[in-house]
């Protein structure tokens, strides 16, 4: 018979590897992979209870699949959720959580630091279906009441940001969403749980890209949102339900894997983005760095308020523009060009040319992204090594400086 885990509260180490575990009669040490499209009955009378709802049983793996049950009920653990769903993609979950719930006529109230996908949902495809939206600069509390001094009904932001890491007084906008009668929706892809958990300041709905620290290493995508049982139950499964951004079996086993792995592989990657961080503040050819826990970040003491540690990204703006910047890319050895993050290989990528292209220059240059931004995610190499192929790296962007210049 299956052991229960101890009745009282484990530290995330122990909820990572042991936690949502539900062996079947078989006692598999590993969770078993449920390779299946549909389930079947004992009797027509179970199938017929099963979707009058009154009866228990797995229907069909868009609906729901032990595996992918599983990944959900280890992330509703790991977060402090009541509830969670996996999806398809991470951008399937920013989806489902902002679509299941607005309606025509509604107002949306969101950062204006978003990842590119998630803009484009806000500012193109929302006023779509007649919802009004509205950015606010994440910093700017003034900016956020003002906004929030009407009633709306959904909140979307990211803290850190992407990429320039901007930080969003968690408690403050919550405080205020809430007065407006909002639901705060928080990305919290760049903090993981480990290192950020939003729904301790008042958030109501957080979403993750699975992709990307909980796989950790490049090999298949996923997404999740959590929330309150009412909410996930009432209002996100029936839009899950119905419109099909199931995850794959196959994909939530191989996250609920890379899971056992995290509260190692996180904790090791910040560790090593902020020695990369002082290193990069110290070369002549980077113009700034933003790190959280950097002196120089101007929101430093709000991001160690909220967050453990400062992260696994660090983004940088390398002096000499694009061309620096691609010589600069282009040099690197050790570190892939890839526009992924949260791997355990150090990946980098030049967002104004990729991950935020289509958000236009005039919405970049509002956001600090310039043609020499540069957002670096450390994986798990030796930092020294690191440290090695990005100075050669900027001593190649430096040699770039002087041509530009006499052109």
């Amino acid at each position: 018979m299956a052991k229960t885990l101890p009745d009282k509260p484990l530290r995330p180490a122990t909820l990572l590897v042991r936690g949502g575990q539900n062996r079947t009669e078989l006692g598999e040490t590993s969770e078993a992979l449920f390779l299946t499209s549909g389930f079947v009955y004992d009797d027509a009378k179970q199938a017929e209870d099963t979707f009058l709802g009154t009866a228990q049983h797995f229907q069909y793996s868009r609906f729901g699949n032990p595996t992918v049950q599983a990944l959900e009920n280890k992330l509703a653990l790991l977060e402090g959720a009541e509830a969670c769903r996996a999806t398809a993609t991470g951008m399937a979950a920013v989806h489902a959580a902002m679509l299941s719930h607005l309606k025509t006529g509604d107002r949306v109230v969101a950062s204006r630091a978003l990842f590119g996908s998630c803009y484009w949902i806000v500012s193109t495809l929302l006023p779509r279906y007649g919802i009004e939206t509205v950015f606010v600069d994440g910093s700017d509390l003034a900016g956020w009441q003002d906004a929030l001094s009407v009633q709306t009904a959904m909140v979307l932001l990211e803290t850190p940001s992407n990429p320039m890491l901007e930080i969003v007084d968690l408690r403050a906008v919550c405080d205020l969403a809430h007065q407006a009668g909002a639901l705060v929706v928080v990305d919290n892809v760049f903090a993981t749980p480990l290192l950020q958990r939003p729904l301790e300041f008042g958030a109501d709905i957080v979403v993750y890209s699975a992709t990307k620290h909980f796989d950790g290493q490049g090999r298949v995508l996923g997404g999740a949102v959590l929330g309150t049982k009412k909410w996930v139950e009432e209002v996100l499964q029936p839009f899950i339900r119905n419109t099909g951004p199931a995850i794959s079996p196959f994909n939530a086993w191989v996250i609920l894997k890379g899971l056992e792995t995290l509260h190692l592989r996180v904790p090791a990657m910040c560790a090593s983005a902020q020695r990369v961080a002082e290193f990069l503040d110290g070369r002549p050819e980077v113009e700034r760095v933003h790190y959280p826990t950097l002196p120089s970040h101007p929101q430093r003491e709000l991001a160690m308020r909220q967050m453990s540690a400062g992260g696994t990204v660090v983004t940088f703006d390398v002096a000499g523009g694009k061309d620096a910047t691609f010589a600069f890319l282009d040099a690197l050895r050790l570190v892939d060009v890839s526009n992924n993050l949260g791997d355990s290989k150090s990946l980098v990528t030049h967002p104004a040319t990729t991950t935020h292209m289509r958000v236009g220059a005039e919405e970049r240059a509002r956001l600090g992204i310039t043609d020499g931004s540069v957002r670096l995610s450390i994986g798990l190499e030796d930092v020294e090594d690191l440290l090695e192929d990005l100075a050669a790296a900027l001593d190649a962007a430096g040699r770039a400086q002087p041509r530009q210049a006499a052109e």
